[in-house]
């Protein structure tokens, strides 16, 4: 079983907070341990959360594959309308408009 790199720097890093705190703060080493365990697990949610950031939206579909549709919209706050003429799917969603959904006026054939 191999271990990631990042997994053996933070039990590196936890190691070394554990014996700072029990240094630093004159505590137990079953308190400085459950203290590196929460800093670990704060650590390792952050780099989830970051690494999740940096990945790239999907590209746009190409044009040739977006299918023809005619399908119109209106907003039940203020009545705007919307000509939807071409989606990527068959049933698109409908599109948003005053924080709430547009409600379909035509029909899906």
């Amino acid at each position: 079983m191999t271990i990631k790199r990042s997994t053996l720097v933070l039990v590196v890093v936890g190691v070394a907070a554990a014996s700072l705190l029990s240094v630093l703060f004159d505590v137990s080493w079953v308190k400085a341990a459950v203290a590196a365990a929460v800093i670990l697990v704060v650590m390792r949610a952050g780099f989830a959360v970051i690494s999740g950031l940096s990945e790239l939206p999907p590209e746009p579909p190409d044009p040739g594959t977006l299918r023809k549709v005619k399908l119109t919209y209106q907003c039940q706050i203020c009545g705007a309308e919307v000509r939807m003429t071409a989606a990527a799917s068959e049933d698109p969603e409908p599109p948003r408009h005053c924080m709430e959904d547009m409600s379909l006026l035509t029909p899906v054939e």
